[in-house]
C-alpha cells in the first residue's frame, strides 16, 4: 500500500514511556477493532498508529495494514516491534494513498491533528474506496477538563504565558457535521466518560503532563518545571486522586462512518 506524504512538524514523544506507563491507550482500543470488524484480504490504514500495537492486532485478522504516524520515534519502535508490517511517517492532514483502502482506523490520534481537522477528514475520504469505512475514537469535548484546568491555573500562578494546548476535543455534533460535510454518512456515534486509572504514573497528573503536554514545558524556565508540576498535582488532586491512585478524566468520542 504505497503512500505519498509531506514530512510533518513532529511533536516530541517518548515512545518507550508511552507503551510502559501509558499502555492503556492501546489496550482500550480493542473494542474499536471489534467495531471496525476487519476482514481477511482487506486493505486498512491505521492513522496515528503510534507504536503499532493495534496495527499488529488488525493485521492478525488477515488484513494488509499500513501504519502511519507523525512521530519518527513512534514509527521507529513500531518497525522494531512489528518487522513484518509496513509503517511510515506522515502527516494526517496531508497524505495520499496510491491505491485506496477498504477502511481507515484511528485510535486516540485524531485529537492531536489540530492544524486542520477538516483536511484530515478529506484525506481519509480520498484514501477510501466508495463505501469504505472510517472507524475512530478520539477525545471529545470535556476530555481531561480537570487536568487542563489544573495546568492552566498553575501556569497562571507562576506568571507564565498561557500555553497553547496541543489537542482538539470536539463535541459530537461538531464532529458529525465535519464528517457529513466531507461526504461521509455517520452510522454510529458514541460520546461517553471513561475515567482511566493512571496505575503506572506514581507522580500522577505531573506524569501525565510530561507525556502528553511535554512540549509545553520547553518554554518553562528549567528551575520552575518541577515546582510547577507539583502545583499541577496539588490543583488536580481534589478531582482526580482517589484512595486507589490517580485517575485521568477522559471523555471519548467514538464513531463509524461510511464514505458516501
Amino acid at each position: 500500500m504505497a503512500l505519498r506524504y509531506d514530512t510533518p512538524s513532529l511533536m516530541r514523544w517518548n515512545a518507550r514511556a508511552y507503551d510502559s506507563s501509558f499502555g492503556y491507550v492501546s489496550a482500550q482500543g480493542t473494542p474499536l477493532i471489534e467495531l471496525l470488524d476487519p476482514q481477511p484480504g482487506e486493505r486498512i490504514l491505521d492513522l496515528g498508529c503510534g507504536t503499532g500495537v493495534l496495527t499488529g492486532e488488525i493485521a492478525a485478522r488477515g488484513t494488509t495494514v499500513l501504519g502511519l504516524d507523525g512521530s519518527a520515534a513512534m514509527i521507529e519502535v513500531a518497525v522494531a516491534q512489528h518487522p513484518g508490517l509496513e509503517f511510515m511517517i506522515g502527516d494526517g492532514g496531508n497524505f495520499h494513498l496510491h491505491r485506496p483502502c477498504d477502511a481507515v482506523f484511528s485510535n486516540a490520534a485524531l485529537h492531536w491533528m489540530v492544524r486542520d481537522p477538516d483536511a484530515v477528514i478529506r484525506c481519509v475520504r480520498a484514501a477510501l474506496n466508495p463505501g469504505g469505512r472510517f472507524v475512530a475514537e478520539l477525545g471529545g469535548a470535556g476530555n481531561c477538563a480537570a487536568l487542563t484546568s489544573a495546568m492552566l491555573t498553575a501556569w497562571r500562578e507562576y506568571g507564565l504565558r498561557e500555553p497553547e494546548l496541543p489537542w482538539y476535543f470536539p463535541s459530537p455534533a461538531e464532529y458529525a457535521t465535519r464528517l457529513e460535510q466531507a461526504g461521509f454518512t455517520v452510522r454510529l456515534l458514541e460520546y461517553f466518560d471513561r475515567p482511566t486509572p493512571l496505575d503506572e504514573c506514581p507522580d500522577g497528573a505531573a506524569d501525565w503532563v510530561r507525556m502528553f503536554a511535554g512540549s509545553l514545558l520547553d518554554d518553562v524556565p528549567p528551575g520552575t518545571v518541577e515546582p510547577l508540576l507539583r502545583r499541577v498535582n496539588e490543583l488536580a488532586a481534589p478531582a482526580l486522586r482517589r484512595e486507589s491512585g490517580w485517575v485521568a478524566d477522559y471523555v471519548r468520542l467514538r464513531f463509524a462512518a461510511v464514505r458516501a
